[in-house]
């Protein structure tokens, strides 16, 4: 019998899988029609601006977070943004019922292709 920590594993090597099948194509597409793709995955898209102090200024958003899918078990994209309110950071990220949201260990690749993938979105206002 497979534990919480194999089950989440399991969910989370089945999302890496996919988003590399997503973004493969996106190498060789003069068209943009592997790139319009990749936004048609996600069920949500969202951003936030850092705590700061009252009266401080502040630039703007700083965070991501894309939900790739919900309920148990959910799977989501974290990351921060840089100042054109491009991804700078990728993070996958697993979650089953009265489990945390976990992150496992990714290769390069695999960190190149949650980047690229998160790149294809727009976080801008």
């Amino acid at each position: 019998m497979k534990d919480d920590n194999d089950r989440l594993a399991e969910v989370f090597r089945s999302a890496l899988a996919a988003i590399h099948e997503l973004v493969e194509p996106l190498e060789n597409d003069d068209s943009g029609e592997a790139r319009d793709r990749v936004p048609e995955d996600a069920l949500s898209v969202e951003v936030r601006e850092p705590w700061h102090s009252h009266g401080a200024g502040h630039d703007g958003l700083s965070e991501y977070r894309l939900l790739l899918a919900t309920g148990g078990p959910a799977v989501r994209i974290i990351g921060r943004l840089d100042a054109f309110h491009e991804p700078e950071t990728a993070v996958l990220e697993a979650q089953d019922w009265f489990l945390p949201w976990t992150g496992f260990e990714t290769s390069r690749e695999d960190d190149e292709a949650l980047l690229t993938y998160a790149r294809c979105f727009w976080f801008g206002e």
